[in-house]
């Protein structure tokens, strides 16, 4: 039976084999959740559903990462719940600084190729990077899974991504991405899967910043085969693989010696233009974080074009790490203090500003080019704010200028 790679993972933790359109009971690896919604999972499980104790314990995994470190005394209350809490049980607990959760599980090895990784935030498509079955669910879904140490799926149909060709000159996986969004649009891989072929050349970090974009286009999941990643400790299990006959819904086709720098526009993800087109707008605040491009490659890439210089007196630039793995390393090699010396102002690891709530939070009207994974009206900060999406080296470039600009051209 052909099967997809959605389909193969199913299939492996159901016991047996599974086809698109099927319901599949299934035990998740890994069930992971954040500050922000732990301490709601904690009441229903504990209010709603009477559980006296945690099934699996050992596959639970919490990460303080979204309001980090807490910018009010509630969010620093619900932490040290969280904290209790993960302290009396037994779980796992990745606090304040250590980073996003998406990124710190892959870096721990918890998330790996044929896992079935639940998470209480929709970026969890992003262990797809790693070839598992990365997925968000509710707080009520998650309690649940905690109680039973089961959950139910529904098999998701796989669309197809076949990517040609290499990058051009300053031409990344973020283009790559938000021109997926473009194509596809934002629902038009609604509950399906995601399957990135012609990849096995590209590094972990590009293929974390496609998964994570997967939900941006309704998807389920976003899986990139781990062929490739074996140099980074990554191996597939030998029943995991790209199985010629497997069937799709659709095929998109991708040639990346055309593809340009691109750039989403307020107020949608799949609102996605040329560069040029948004050339010269004027903007307040760059922003260069998030699960989809706050690592040490994308630190670097600003790092290369801000190098001696100095940016626009008319912005402001936020760096978030997406770990205290990534601060490090941009810290060791001076990458930091270029962006510091260039005049950016650095945070600890975390969300950050991408949603709003600290480290950077968007006033009226603000224009803010971000490198995270969404513009929706508010999603930074005030609701008149204007948020453009796109490459870390588009994002340098124009904190330089203080208006969006081509990296090429610097």
């Amino acid at each position: 039976m052909a099967q997809t790679l959605a389909e193969q993972i199913l299939s492996h933790a159901a016991g047996h084999p599974v086809g698109a359109g099927e319901l599949v009971i299934v035990e998740p690896d890994v069930v992971m959740s954040h500050d922000s919604l732990t301490p709601s999972i904690i009441r229903i499980a504990q209010d709603e559903l009477g559980m006296p104790e945690i099934r699996f314990k050992d596959r639970l995994v919490f990460v303080l990462d979204h309001v980090s470190p807490p910018a009010t005394v509630g969010t620093a209350n619900s932490q040290n719940q969280v904290r209790r809490f993960a302290q009396e049980r037994g779980i796992r607990l990745f606090d304040v600084g250590r980073g996003i959760c998406h990124q710190v599980l892959v870096e721990e090895g918890i998330a790996g190729p044929g896992k079935i990784v639940v998470g209480s935030d929709s970026h969890s498509t992003g262990y797809g990077s790693v070839g598992a079955f990365g997925t968000g669910m509710g707080s009520t879904d998650v309690a649940l899974v905690w109680a039973t140490g089961r959950t139910w799926l529904r098999v998701p149909e796989t669309v197809r991504i076949a990517i040609q060709g290499r990058f051009g000159e300053w031409v990344t996986p973020k283009d790559l991405a938000l021109k997926i969004c473009k194509e596809l649009t934002i629902s038009g891989a609604n509950y399906a899967a995601l399957e990135y072929h012609g990849l096995d050349w590209l590094d972990l970090p590009g293929r974390q910043t496609l998964a994570s974009m997967a939900v941006e286009v309704g998807a389920k999941v976003g899986i990139v085969p781990p062929t490739g990643l074996e140099d980074e400790g990554i191996h597939a299990p030998n029943w995991l693989y790209v199985d010629p006959q497997a069937a799709y819904t659709q095929t998109l086709n991708i040639d990346l010696a055309g593809l340009t720098p691109q750039v989403a526009m307020p107020h949608a993800v799949d609102h996605v233009v040329d560069l040029p087109d948004v050339s010269g707008t004027q903007v307040d605040v760059v922003f260069l974080g998030t699960c989809t491009n706050g690592r040490y490659e994308d630190m670097r890439d600003a790092a290369q074009v801000l190098r001696g210089k100095r940016i626009s007196e008319r912005v402001r630039l936020l760096v978030t790490p997406a770990s205290s793995r990534e601060l490090a390393r941009a810290a060791a090699d001076g990458t930091l203090s270029i962006l510091i010396e260039a005049g950016a102002v650095l945070t600890s690891p975390g969300c950050g500003a991408c949603m709003g709530r600290h480290q950077g939070t968007l006033g009226e009207d603000d224009v803010c080019l971000s490198t995270g994974n969404r513009n929706f009206r508010g999603r930074m900060g005030a609701p008149s704010a204007q948020i453009y999406l796109a490459s870390p080296a588009v994002a340098a470039a124009t904190a330089l200028t203080g208006a969006i600009t081509d990296p090429r051209e610097i």
